[in-house]
């Protein structure tokens, strides 16, 4: 993931918590507001209780994979924090995907198949 798509400042998670929507299942729990930037920024929180830094990093990079992929399908400017949750260490790469991806879609933050592939098609037409 490009740098200029990830939140870093304390500030930003905490606007992100304060002011957004959060949507959750049994692996991850997603706050969503309204960017004020051009892209859609994300950021990840691993908890220490989650376990030692090997695993809280294999979880932080495989969730950031799954982002990655379904950053294509974003449907305008976002600030997501997605936070781990103990089932999600365990959890396989295709759970994590179905689990972001119906989040993302009941935030509003990715449209249904449908709606991306004509948007996808008006943007190629312009």
């Amino acid at each position: 993931m490009p740098s200029a798509a990830r939140l870093r400042r304390k500030s930003d998670f905490g606007r992100v918590y304060a002011k957004g929507r959060s949507y959750a299942t049994d692996l991850v729990v997603v706050y969503v507001l309204p960017g004020r930037r051009p892209t859609t920024r994300v950021g990840f929180s691993v908890s220490g209780k989650l376990g030692n830094a090997v695993v809280r990093n294999r979880t932080r990079r495989r969730l950031r994979e799954v982002v990655r992929l379904l950053l294509a399908d974003v449907n305008g400017r976002y600030d997501v924090v997605v936070v781990a949750k103990r089932k999600s260490v365990e959890a396989d790469l295709a759970d994590l995907r179905a689990a972001l991806g119906g989040l993302f879609r009941q935030s509003g933050v990715i449209g249904s198949g449908r709606t991306t592939m004509l948007r996808r098609e008006q943007q190629s037409e312009a």
